[in-house]
């Protein structure tokens, strides 16, 4: 967990350059609406970076929700924290593990671009699913391979992003790309297996996956 936490503090400034890129916004709000969240509830997310998805989030649940950051990694909460429209009295970022949330009872819990950096992803989903009230629901955005068969030059590229935004940068001897995808396949698994009232979809020409679900 050192390892990762030192991994993402020492990249945090570009981690927030490249997540504030204006095209990624209709991204953040089609998993803002997976959640179905209603004002005045109160939405997680899980490994909030800086703080990217607060304004989506904090626009669904209004001025009478709240919208809680977690994050292990103390510069991106930092990060998040110098941005006006990711800061407020109904936006609380927490340092720590996700998990292991130090929360309950929820209405909601988003997970961008962390179920594959894991070592067990579906305890994961286990944790987020525990901490969700019954009716709450939980969204998974993740990147993946485009099965596209015009994509094959892209998917090549997925492989070096893969290794580069990784910790640790050593998930298998072969395909780290592969690696990467069995371990968010095993978090979308997890996420099947807890939830009911489930969509899936796929945009950005195949290379982003959304799923969703409703806690029984």
């Amino acid at each position: 967990m050192t390892g990762t936490r030192d991994f993402y503090g020492r990249w945090a400034a570009l981690y927030d350059q490249l997540a504030s890129v204006p095209f990624v916004e209709s991204w953040r709000d089609r998993a803002a609406d997976a959640l179905n969240l209603s004002a005045g509830q109160t939405v997680v997310e899980m490994g909030c970076g800086t703080g990217a998805n607060v304004p989506a989030l904090r626009e669904r649940v209004g001025s009478g929700g709240r919208v809680v950051g977690l994050d292990l990694t103390r510069e991106m909460v930092a990060l998040a924290q110098t941005h006006p429209d990711r800061t407020g009295d109904e936006v609380h970022y927490l340092l720590g593990d996700a998990t292991r949330p130090p929360v309950d009872g929820v209405d909601g819990v988003l997970a961008t671009f962390v179920a594959g950096i894991f070592p067990d992803p579906a305890a994961a989903v286990d944790a987020w699913c525990d901490c969700v009230r019954p009716g709450g629901r939980v969204a998974l955005l993740n990147f993946q391979r485009s099965p596209n068969a015009l994509a094959t030059p892209l998917n090549v590229a997925f492989e070096g992003f893969v290794r580069l935004s990784t910790p640790g940068a050593r998930l298998s001897r072969q395909s780290h790309a592969s690696a990467f995808e069995q371990r968010v396949a095993a978090a979308r698994e997890r996420l099947t297996e807890r939830t009911v009232d489930r969509r899936y979809e796929t945009f950005a020409g195949g290379y982003l996956g959304l799923v969703a679900g409703r806690v029984a």
